[in-house]
């Protein structure tokens, strides 16, 4: 299973995060507390190999912006966290992650409406779209198969392997799960990818 760790805002975690075994990292462009301006996004992206996904999370942005902070930056995919519509993800050049907040099965019935490269689920919103650091209920999506599927939301070394059990989603991403006092801990992403890649060996 694939890692992806997100709210990255300086050099030295996103190189850390890399070389615990991350096979992404997220850069949040949107209104939060782990948001990230374009020249700094810019300059950790340039260190970081090839093979990893960098990802640009957005909420309810134009069109225009999104392509050019993709270019300008060096993403691989928009994230897209807000209200965008199936027909506007399909508008995008580039690769698209739709974000689905969980509160029931009719959010769940959402995600046939989205062809997009991946879906995200995540917990409701709660202060920002996402990085809240709480869970929804898992158990909507066990009798679901979807590929492409990203697991977001609360996720910590203590519950990722029940949720990714129930879910068995391609990628979890995690934030808020491997903070300490709001800072991203250098022992909680190494223990969390750890455990994850190894199936809590």
């Amino acid at each position: 299973m694939k890692v992806k760790i997100c709210g990255i805002t300086d050099l030295k975690t996103a190189q850390l995060a890399v070389e615990a075994g991350a096979d992404a990292v997220g850069f949040v462009f949107a209104e939060s507390k782990r948001q990230i301006d374009i020249l700094e996004a810019k300059k950790i992206i340039k260190s970081l190999p090839e093979s990893i996904l960098k990802i640009g999370v957005f909420v309810n942005e134009t069109k225009e912006r999104l392509e050019s902070i993709f270019e300008e930056v060096g993403l691989t995919h928009l994230q897209l966290h807000g209200d965008e519509t199936p027909e506007f993800c399909r508008s995008l050049r580039y690769p698209v992650i739709k974000a689905i907040r969980v509160k029931s099965e009719l959010d769940i019935a959402q995600i046939t409406q989205y062809d997009c490269d991946y879906i995200l689920v995540d917990s409701p919103s709660g202060k920002y779209r996402g990085g809240n650091g709480t869970t929804f209920d898992w158990e909507l999506l066990s009798t679901q198969k979807i590929d492409n599927l990203i697991l977001a939301g609360g996720l910590t070394l203590d519950n990722v392997l029940l949720a990714s059990d129930i879910v068995k989603p391609l990628m979890v991403d995690v934030s808020s799960g491997v903070e300490t006092n709001g800072i991203k801990d250098e022992k909680k992403i190494k223990a969390f990818i750890k455990k994850v890649k190894l199936g809590g060996i």
